[in-house]
């Protein structure tokens, strides 16, 4: 019988390929491809139909079941992120960059879960328990019943909690498990699949929560295999600037809630404190009316939230002029400057373009192209924007302005924080805004005239 070929596939994004190479052709991505097992398909290999399985038992769609228990933290903003609070037996997965406090977030949040009555266990492959413990005196949770264990042997940790059986685990890192069953080194992709596969495995079969803490590459994303990402229910970013002291917790998957959740923290000497107006604390340096300088409405999951979308327009020294955002799409200012420049016959050749949005938030809704139009418009004519005015439309490629959705949530927010009055595109929808001004524009074209009358050359 002729032995079987080897099949080689790529960890992250699961192509197939006949040798293993270091490079993966169809992701890009280095070290990725790992050699499967393949399946027997000699003479005396028998099909899965073949064999006799124990029937599945199958249930109607229409059947009605109770929503999933949750147990609330007392941490609004965790609790919000997460969906209403934590599932039993769901697996959570906590990227962020290092330095940005993924793990003080989680000793507070197994703080509070412990006060609410889940044993919960804080395991660390990083730190020794001694560190744990002068962490948790330093944010004032030393009295908290939270159990820790040192340890990176996965095998040991599991009949510790198999033994334990506490309702939340924290495992701090899942590249810092070793699962002694793969011949590789921990942090490997063989290795952090191995030990989130048996992870999540013991939360389903056993009913206890457990996040796991991922480090991320320097593009952002979460190093290891990307089927991680997809074993467990939620994968939650911790996202900030470490020169700033706000931090914004965000759920990209939620089995069990809305996605694009947001949470809003501020670090302070005390560890995390939760910030349940960000509106207002992402406007709140904002005094006189400068040039480059516009209010956006934005939705982030199920709330509305109100940032500044800075922007400064000069001249270039250099022979390419300069393009640097920070907080939104670099591809979306492309548009935005083309549509500028094709639809409206204002240029910016020649000037460098800087964009930034304002207290580290992260910007990914197209509602937001006319209030970056109207910031670079600003500063490029050296035009104060009126400090009551919130701005948001999407601009399409022909320089039309179109409707966003959950235009009155977003304007009854900008109403709230004392904002007079607000520019939306035409034909929007927008219910009962009694003391808000609207500014309907019809197009890109009709927004320039109205507000900055005839643009100037460079």
């Amino acid at each position: 019988m002729a032995k079987p070929a080897p099949a080689f596939t790529c960890a992250e994004c699961g192509a197939s390929h006949k040798k293993w190479a270091g490079r993966c052709d169809a992701c890009g991505g280095w070290n990725t491809i790992i050699e499967e097992a393949p399946l027997s398909t000699g003479p005396g290999a028998r099909s899965l139909g073949a064999m006799r399985g124990r029937t599945v038992p199958l249930t109607q769609l229409s059947l009605s079941e109770p929503a999933p228990p949750r147990t609330v933290s007392g941490l609004s903003e965790l609790d919000r992120v997460l969906g209403g609070g934590l599932v039993p037996a769901s697996a959570i997965l906590v990227g962020g960059d290092p330095g940005i406090g993924k793990s003080t977030l989680l000793l507070q949040a197994a703080a509070q879960f412990a006060r609410a009555g889940l044993p919960a266990v804080y395991v660390s492959g990083e730190e020794a328990s001694a560190q744990i413990r002068m962490r948790a005196q330093r944010l004032g949770l030393a009295d908290a019943p939270v159990r820790l264990a040192a340890e990176t042997n996965l095998r040991d940790i599991l009949t510790t909690l198999d033994a334990e059986r506490p309702a939340l685990a924290i495992i701090d890192s899942i590249q810092t498990m070793w699962v002694d069953q793969v011949d590789s080194a921990p942090g490997s992709v063989a290795q952090v699949r191995a030990a989130a596969h048996e992870l999540v495995s013991f939360a389903k079969r056993s009913g206890t929560a457990v996040i796991l803490v991922g480090h991320v590459t320097k593009d952002g994303q979460i190093a290891g295999p990307r089927v991680v990402e997809h074993m467990v229910d939620t994968v939650l970013y911790f996202e900030g600037e470490r020169g700033h002291q706000f931090r914004i917790l965000r759920a990209v998957k939620n089995r069990f809630g809305p996605a694009d959740e947001i949470g809003v923290f501020e670090m302070t000497g005390a560890g995390l404190s939760e910030v349940t107006n960000p509106s207002a604390l992402f406007l709140s340096e904002r005094n006189t009316p400068v040039p480059g300088s516009a209010v956006f409405s934005g939705i982030e999951g199920t709330r509305p939230v109100l940032t500044e979308i800075q922007a400064l327009v000069a001249p270039s020294p250099l022979g390419t002029p300069r393009r640097t955002v920070v907080g939104l799409d670099a591809g979306r200012l492309s548009t935005t400057l083309a549509v500028l420049e094709a639809r409206c016959g204002i240029p910016f050749a020649g000037l460098d373009v800087f964009l930034n949005v304002a207290g580290g938030m992260r910007v990914n809704e197209p509602a937001a192209d006319l209030a970056v139009a109207a910031a670079l418009l600003s500063a490029r004519e050296d035009i104060a924007l009126p400090a009551d005015t919130v701005i948001f439309g999407e601009i399409s490629l022909s320089g039309a302005l179109r409707p966003v959705s959950q235009t009155e949530n977003r304007l009854k927010e900008a109403q709230k924080l004392g904002f007079k009055q607000a520019i939306i595109p035409s034909r929007t929808k927008a219910g009962n805004t009694a003391g808000l001004k609207l500014r309907q524009m019809a197009d890109l074209t009709a927004f320039v005239e109205d507000i900055f009358g005839s643009p100037k050359t460079p």
